[in-house]
């Protein structure tokens, strides 16, 4: 897919690597184009070889060719790219000034190539390298303008002086004419980069959004199929185990062994859950619902089952007060618990889970689950919630994602910290309470 213009779709969220190696060939075409203007003018008769004009004209195209050279060879091997895309912009319209001079200097066409790079450097480095660029043009400009005005620059000594006399007036006008091109291009193309980058982010998060969708409908026929075929014999392996727990003639060591087949297969039972819940997304049905007892259930439950039973510590801190908000209240019981369970799998023996639900200054009311396990890594955060992704080594990440969606789907904002070492929190805004 491409963009208006021919520009590729991949300049508006590319890496500035290929964004400059992209505009190093269009470099490369300009510089060619002007090599073949060139020739035709020597074949004309226009411009004879070995003046001062033509010699410095190959000269500076050269040296044009062989700065976007060198640049293409050091993208792969410089850490300060943006620098060496910046260096380049100052380059080229130094390159062009050199043009200008040598076709009229005042009166010369070829000012719309300053504005070319000024396009080029808001589509390189966006807003800097627009201003960069434009800055660059002014002043090689400007020291043109102002070496007529002065006396202290003359035309090239193979052309017509006539070609180079001009009345302060003339040059004034001039300069005030191109300053305010080079601005409005340059207003112009930091628009445009700002909105091609834009529409770039929006393409990678909905390509994004059908990757996921992708792997849910993929998700959501596996589960269907294993469901059935898992919790039949499941239920019976927990109600057989459960009967063989009340007998008689079992040894302690035997009632713990059965406790222990009772609560993996109560792991797995919860593991297709929640696959079936995220692969089948319901839409939330709102009513008001007062939070506080709701987490309160929750932090009970978990106190009672898994971990939290044995080692763990799950306690909860907050108001005791109604905090009421519009939710589907399946729904935000399912997130609330997912999220106690991921801190209580995260924790470490003997740790504490807090479970806190306050209303800040701003009123809006918040639940925040904490943990002190390992805490999470940096390069992890961003795709915590994406499903089928887990920082740990038993983990599915299918609970966290389930806690996005339903998240999502209420308009709930998600955020969480964490520190190396230290744990996290997951923390949800549930916005404005509702009125008891």
């Amino acid at each position: 897919m491409r963009f208006g213009l021919g520009i590729p779709e991949s300049l508006a969220g590319a890496p500035l690597p290929r964004r400059l190696l992209w505009l190093n060939a269009v470099r490369l075409l300009v510089l060619l184009m002007l090599l073949a203007l060139m020739g035709y003018t020597f074949l004309g008769g226009a411009l004879e070889l070995g003046t001062f004009s033509s010699q410095l004209a190959l000269a500076t195209l050269a040296a044009s060719f062989a700065l976007t050279g060198a640049s293409t060879m050091l993208l792969r091997r410089l850490n300060n790219i943006e620098g060496l895309a910046h260096s380049q912009l100052v380059a080229d319209q130094l390159t062009w000034t050199v043009f200008v001079y040598l076709s009229g200097a005042m009166n010369s066409g070829a000012t719309p190539f300053y504005g070319l790079t000024c396009l080029a450097g808001a589509i390189t480095t966006g807003l800097r390298g627009a201003w960069l660029a434009a800055a660059a043009a002014v002043v090689s400009y400007g020291a043109v303008a102002l070496g007529f005005w002065q006396g202290w620059l003359q035309g090239p000594s193979d052309q017509s002086p006539e070609l180079y006399r001009y009345l302060p007036e003339d040059i004034a006008y001039h300069f005030g004419i191109n300053l305010l091109g080079i601005v409005v291009v340059t207003l112009l193309g930091a628009y445009l980069a700002e909105r091609l980058r834009l529409t770039g982010g929006r393409l990678v998060e909905a390509e994004e959004r059908a990757e996921r969708a992708e792997r849910l409908a993929a998700l959501g026929r596996l589960a269907t199929g294993l469901a059935h075929e898992i919790r039949n014999p499941l239920g019976s392996i927990a109600g057989s185990v459960r009967l063989l727990g009340t007998s008689s003639g079992l040894t302690d060591e035997d009632r713990e062994l059965c406790l222990i087949i009772q609560r993996e297969a109560g792991r797995l039972n919860e593991l297709i859950t929640d696959m079936m819940d995220l692969t089948r997304p319901r839409e939330p049905t709102l009513s008001a619902v007062d939070v506080v007892p709701l987490v309160k259930e929750v932090v009970a439950l978990a106190t009672a089952s898994g971990r939290a039973a044995s080692d763990v510590t799950v306690c909860y801190l907050g108001q005791a007060g109604p905090v009421i908000v519009e939710a589907d209240a399946a729904q935000l019981r399912q997130l609330i618990w997912n999220l106690v369970r991921n801190a209580v799998q995260a924790s470490a023996a003997s740790d504490v889970v807090q479970v806190r639900l306050e209303c800040r200054q701003d009123s809006h009311a918040i639940l925040s689950v904490t943990d002190y396990g390992t805490g999470i890594e940096p390069e992890a955060l961003p795709r915590l919630f994406d499903a089928f992704f887990t920082t740990r080594t038993h983990g599915t990440g299918v609970g966290l994602a389930l806690v996005k969606r339903i998240a999502d789907g209420h308009g709930f904002a998600i955020s969480v910290t964490s520190e190396r070492g230290r744990g996290a929190c997951f923390s949800i805004d549930f916005g404005l309470p509702l009125a008891p």
